[in-house]
């Protein structure tokens, strides 16, 4: 590698902007502000609902004939 070229990589703080929750990374940044966190975005938390996607499935299945229990 060329010396003098790269940029410095260091450890800095991010901010999530929704929850407030503040973590460590390391980047060549000097802050991050994320919207949403592993903290506080429904897909890890546990509260994502896939009920409109399972309605479309349905609604597909129904208009074309398709028997799902088989």
């Amino acid at each position: 590698m060329k010396e003098k070229i790269h940029p410095k990589y260091q450890v800095v703080k991010c901010h999530c902007v929704t929850c407030g929750n503040e973590f460590e990374l390391g980047s060549t940044a000097k802050e991050i502000r994320v919207d949403t966190c592993s903290n506080c975005h429904p897909f890890y938390t546990g509260q994502d609902t896939f009920t409109a996607a399972a309605g479309r499935v349905d609604k597909f299945n129904k208009r074309y004939g398709i028997d799902t229990k088989k």
